[in-house]
């Protein structure tokens, strides 16, 4: 008899437009996931609301990520996918969990400091770790990939779970970390030394998944380099055209070590142009998928995901319920 699956668990929020950097730290993850584990990914719709938004644009954006999501290899027919607050067990367990976390863990969160500057203070930003927390534990995964900037966010929800299990038996699992070995944190085109971000106001930073062939040429064209002529993969002297070489490395598939020795002493120009033509060939599948797809097919999916998705978590609500003492059962 075939051992089970482990579990994984991942989410993305519907802000913005998705770009390379959600590809390669992401989704292109999560699709290599569904050959090993028994994967959960979900539009993290309820943490999107944590900011100012317009209502009718996230209605727009929501749907929007989920097929950028599908075309980029996640399969609703391998992985159980759908919108975060379709599934209300989420906010169920979030509760749960929220009265054994101390305010000062969650004050202490980098993220929770960075966006309170900038959007100002409001409980459930406060209290995201913890939702974020029982996104992972409602599955009881075993395992979540995440790079650098969640990893704080991980380690408060495997606190979480040795604190529940020790106050009240053993339920949920200490979900490990998975993190791949290049391309976990892929940075601006413009500032090497910043993550490509969906929120940075020059459009040139980052490769969207929507983008043309044109498109993706001139922006790789724009990037930033550094002072020298020669190609070399070090990110303390070179670190923009280290983060090409990675990018190169990804879409080429060879190591940045290899491509390096290849175009070192070719020019920037020449090596700009090879990075850009690998990119094209690797986004055109993604692209061409996303646009055809149907609105209506893709909102079919999300639903019987999300039915799928409260199915399971009943089950695994039930056991929590039972451990805390509210139990319907006689």
């Amino acid at each position: 008899m075939a051992a089970a699956k482990k579990k994984v668990f991942s989410g993305i929020q519907p802000t913005g437009e998705l770009h390379l950097g959600n590809l390669v730290g992401a989704l292109r993850n999560w699709a290599q996931m569904q050959e090993d584990y028994e994967t959960y990914y979900c539009v993290v719709d309820l943490h999107a609301m944590t900011v100012p938004y317009d209502p009718v644009a996230f209605g727009t954006a929501r749907l929007e990520t989920a097929k950028l999501v599908m075309a980029s290899g996640i399969d609703p027919r391998r992985s159980v996918f759908y919108f975060q607050s379709q599934v209300p067990q989420h906010a169920e367990l979030a509760w749960v969990l929220s009265t054994i976390t101390g305010i000062g863990q969650l004050n202490r969160m980098t993220q929770y400091k960075e966006k309170a500057d900038r959007t100002g203070q409001n409980l459930g930003l406060l209290s995201y770790p913890v939702l974020m927390a029982a996104d992972i534990l409602i599955h009881k995964v075993h395992a979540v990939p995440v790079g650098d900037d969640q990893r704080q966010h991980l380690e408060l929800t495997r606190d979480l779970v040795e604190r529940f299990n020790h106050r009240f038996g053993e339920v949920f699992p200490v979900p490990e970390r998975i993190t791949p070995e290049v391309g976990a944190r892929v940075m601006s085109l413009q500032d090497p030394t910043s993550k490509m971000s969906k929120s940075d106001p020059d459009v040139r930073s980052r490769l969207l998944l929507t983008d043309s062939a044109d498109q993706i040429r001139r922006k790789v064209r724009a990037a930033v380099t550094d002072s020298g002529r020669t190609v070399d993969y070090d990110w303390e002297t070179k670190p923009g055209i280290s983060n090409l070489l990675e990018l190169f490395s990804v879409a080429a598939g060879r190591s940045t070590e290899d491509l390096a020795a290849e175009y070192r002493d070719q020019g920037y120009g020449r090596f700009k142009g090879a990075v850009a033509e690998a990119l094209c060939e690797y986004m055109a599948p993604v692209r061409e998928r996303y646009e055809g797809m149907e609105d209506a097919e893709v909102s079919r999916l999300m639903s019987e995901g999300a039915a799928e998705a409260r199915r399971r978590a009943a089950v695994s609500m039930a056991t929590v319920w039972e451990a805390v003492g509210l139990s319907t059962r006689p």
